[in-house]
């Protein structure tokens, strides 16, 4: 296993986070939504209401993970347009204290890992105060500084030393920020020469193609698609299954793909399309001529000031074209590569794909998974399986490394 895991700690990946902006479980689904466009992995953590204003954040107060898809999917059921945005929270988010950790920064970055290959999302860490007993004084840079190691101990006593101490500075000064798997894979982008071989074997040699992946037919209801989405990737594709049984992927309903969407717009679609229509994007004509713009959403309150005014307002048209998809003029019994445009097209890769490209891919488009197509076949759209944050970690952390291609031999 590359050192470089127990050479470094939470808190390097610290550096720049911003201090944690609380979503609580009180605010409005409209406040929850502002909050996921600014955010990684398309969720926000939730946490109960501060008992008072200087409390910090803890793990004790967090509640769940409130995503894209669980405001669209909310809005849709509710059938009540934008004024479902004015439901709290509460009502929408699940709870599972479990995917969120409060760690200390000194805990090695081979520990925290091990949490994330096992549910957890986000680590909750202070910034604030300075920490010791670091396993090599010249592999941290924290808060913008190098730190030494305070402590004369010996080599002994340092390497049994997994868990750091922190200084007790006033909780008043406490200061937090959260930690997502994309910064973790940020980190490791960074030390790919580190992981070395590691980031260059294909992602099938590695094991790291998870095949029991969430799928759904076409023409299923997309309201019905997204009742099948699993927790980790939050996503399932929407498939054609040809009569030998090959499937074959025409994109996703997930997270990611909602992220920073018009969730009015979104629910319409959610509710009255299929899946096939819902990922390529098709109005309620089942024509496809739309645009990536999305359409600015008629809200209440715009419709209130028109009604004030004496004008007229214009009546708002739920369809999915502001959601954001393009594609060309097409029905769903088409070819499937009719369906490969825009938005709409799934983000994948092949199997025989390295561990680095498949890295910068997720990073590149702050996705949380890639779908694998396989690269026997003579169609580029046969699904065989999805990478995810959990596959690749366990990849990088494995004991034993994969056995490289023979090299020449240098005398």
């Amino acid at each position: 296993m590359a050192a470089v895991f127990f050479h470094h700690v939470v808190g390097d990946l610290t550096c720049g986070k911003p201090v944690v902006a609380e979503l609580h479980d009180t605010d409005t689904l409209d406040d929850a939504a502002r909050a996921i466009a600014a955010s990684p992995e398309g969720t926000v953590p939730v946490w109960r209401p501060r008992a008072s204003p200087d409390e910090p954040p803890s793990g004790a107060r967090f509640i769940g993970m409130i995503s894209a898809l669980d405001i669209a999917a909310f809005v849709a059921a509710s059938g009540a347009g934008d004024r479902a945005l004015r439901a709290v929270v509460g009502e929408v988010v699940q709870p599972n204290p479990g995917l969120l950790r409060e760690i200390d920064p000194g805990t090695r970055l081979i520990d925290a890992l091990e949490l994330m290959r096992h549910g957890v999302k986000r680590f909750l860490v202070r910034k604030s105060g300075s920490w010791r007993g670091i396993t090599k004084r010249f592999s941290v840079l924290y808060n913008g500084k190098w730190l030494k190691n305070m402590e004369s101990t010996s080599p002994t006593a340092a390497s049994s030393s997994s868990s750091r101490q922190l200084s007790s500075p006033s909780s008043s000064a406490d200061k937090y920020c959260c930690l997502a798997r994309e910064d973790v894979l940020r980190f490791l982008i960074g030390c790919l020469g580190a992981l070395a071989p590691i980031p260059l074997t294909q992602i099938s040699s590695l094991g790291a193609i998870n095949p029991d992946y969430c799928h759904v037919e076409a023409s299923v209801p997309a309201m019905e698609a997204i009742q099948k989405i699993p927790q980790d990737p939050c996503a399932v594709a929407v498939v054609e299954t040809t009569p030998d049984g090959t499937r074959k992927i025409l994109g996703d309903i997930s997270t990611y793909k909602l992220w920073k969407c018009d969730y009015v717009s979104a629910a319409w679609a959610l509710a009255n399309l299929s899946a096939g229509q819902f990922v390529i994007g098709a109005d309620e004509n089942g024509s496809t001529s739309i645009s990536v713009i999305p359409e600015p959403a008629i809200s209440s309150s715009t419709v209130e000031e028109a009604g004030s005014s004496g004008r007229s307002p214009r009546a708002k048209k739920f369809s999915s074209r502001s959601i954001g998809f393009q594609a060309n003029q097409m029905t769903l019994g088409r070819t499937r590569s009719m369906y490969h445009r825009g938005r709409s097209t799934p983000l994948t890769c092949k199997s025989t794909s390295s561990l680095a490209a498949v890295m910068a891919q997720m990073l590149s488009h702050r996705a949380t998974h890639v779908w694998v197509t396989d690269a026997e076949s003579e169609d580029d759209d046969v699904l065989v399986g999805v990478v995810g944050y959990t596959e690749i970690f366990y990849a990088v952390t494995r004991s034993t490394s994969p056995s490289p291609s023979p090299s020449p031999t240098t005398s």
